[in-house]
């Protein structure tokens, strides 16, 4: 398969070395952090973890904390982010997420939702070893009803593999009986179907329902629930659907209206610019006839601006 990463390994790597630029950058009077922000976008994940350790070999020093201490704002957050490892990050936000004043449901929906089963086992293990806790354990204290439910479903990481032919057609029906051809809503139905099958049997799923009810099942979930629940369900479906569309519509939500949603936007676009950012920046022109960079252009600004439009890789102007 096709690379479709934007942020690619740098070819003639030296730890060393940029451990020594990366120093020189934050030493003395003010911060060069163009150099920091262009030298941390043009390297890889797994080589960013390797100047971390050079540069506590080098210096007895941790590149994150000198980073912190010298960085502010929004910048500061996005390249915090880009030091950690994909898992890391995922499971420190998805901490923050639960233990702060209230809980970020949107978080909660947006990794629980996107990730793979593989990639949510791993999880589970690094937030248990992190926290000394299960992660079902801090949402299940957090979140209640069948938003938790479908959470807890997500969490099992046991979605079947491929299609079940036999079982497309009553999917289907069982959607139709526990939504729109009832007076109130079987979210049960729709917790075990959305959350145990496949992406790729869901899409046959979807293909069924509208043939069956003559609606998206968008509509009828839209129709049917409300409040977290639905936009997890709707995330579920539009992830079977399309990974970097779902990604694509977040971003844009995070920048239209009043205020952009900086964290939003700063997390996806570190989370995703190892995995689908190209894939993720061709949905975006086709769905909002504007391109990812130029809309990160006008709703950003400063060094995070450059620093995201770095991980954007390009316009599709």
């Amino acid at each position: 398969m096709a690379y479709r990463g934007t942020v690619k390994p740098y070819s003639n790597f030296d730890a060393k070395k940029d451990a020594e630029v990366l120093y020189k950058a934050m030493k003395g009077l003010g911060t060069d952090e163009k150099t920091i922000l262009e030298l941390v976008t043009a390297r890889c994940n797994a080589q960013r973890q390797y100047i971390k350790a050079a540069y506590k070999t080098l210096y007895g020093k941790d590149l994150v904390h000198d980073l912190k201490s010298e960085l502010g704002g929004q910048f500061e957050t996005v390249i915090i982010s880009l030091m950690e490892t994909p898992l890391s990050y995922d499971v420190t936000e998805l901490r923050k997420a639960i233990k702060g004043i209230g809980t970020s449901e949107n978080v909660l929906i947006e990794i629980l939702a996107s990730r793979t089963p593989s990639q949510v086992v791993e999880m589970n293990n690094a937030y248990k070893q992190a926290y000394d806790c299960s992660l079902e354990h801090s949402i299940t204290g957090d979140c209640s009803g069948c938003f938790q439910r479908m959470l807890v479903v997500l969490l099992q990481a046991s979605r079947q593999q491929g299609v079940d032919e036999g079982k497309i057609k009553s999917d289907a029906e069982a959607l139709f009986a526990a939504g729109e051809k009832k007076f109130g809503t079987d979210e049960d139905q729709f917790i075990t179907i959305l959350g145990n099958r496949s992406a790729d049997h869901l899409r046959r799923v979807f293909d069924e329902y509208k043939k069956l009810s003559g609606f998206e099942i968008e509509e009828s979930i839209k129709r049917e629930t409300s409040g977290s629940l639905r936009d997890l369900f709707l995330a579920v479906v539009k992830c079977a659907r399309s990974v970097p569309a779902y990604f694509a519509e977040c971003l844009y939500k995070a920048m239209k209206g009043i205020g952009t949603d900086e964290h939003t936007l700063c997390r996806i676009m570190v989370s995703r610019s190892e995995v689908d950012m190209l894939d993720i920046r061709t949905e975006f022109r086709k769905m909002f006839a504007t391109s990812l960079y130029s809309m990160i252009k006008s709703e950003t600004s400063g060094d995070c601006r450059k620093t995201l439009l770095l991980l954007c890789g390009g316009d599709d102007a």
